[in-house]
């Protein structure tokens, strides 16, 4: 019987789960994670006070309980090939001309392992989806 390979990306975390975000990124390999650091940093910045660092489908997010309202922000992942942020599509579809020059699809966006999304970029999609999450809740 011939073993079939997959073609999709796989992680560039080990077979472990990991526990926390810090676990997640000691287990990815330079010059991924010191994207994803960037990338973290980025979210943090412009996150309520009130967010915290999950790992939701074996991967780095940020989450928000307030009364406000609650949810997962958006997640980010290194694969061995290239980083990915999960911002949500409606949030792609918004700054799709600021994304010009990333590969899309419905819900991630992937960029090189040694090259972060712009931070001011990044930031603005943050608020963006903090501001859909809170309107979400309105209704």
């Amino acid at each position: 019987m011939r073993k079939t390979t997959s073609k999709k990306s796989r992680s560039t975390v080990g077979t472990a789960t990991p526990k926390t975000v810090e676990e997640y990124l000691a287990g990815v390999p330079e010059p991924a994670r010191s994207t994803l650091k960037k990338v973290r940093a980025a979210i943090r910045a412009v996150a309520p006070a009130e967010a915290t660092e999950v790992i939701s489908y074996r991967i780095p997010a940020f989450k928000i309980e307030t009364p406000r309202f609650k949810g997962i922000l958006m997640w980010y992942a290194a694969f061995s090939d290239h980083c990915s942020l999960f911002p949500t599509a409606s949030v792609i579809s918004a700054f799709k001309k600021d994304l010009k020059d990333f590969r899309v699809s419905k819900g991630t966006i992937h960029f090189p392992v040694d090259k972060p999304l712009p931070a001011a970029l990044l930031k603005r999609m943050v608020k963006a989806r903090i501001a859909e999450m809170e309107s979400k809740k309105r209704r």
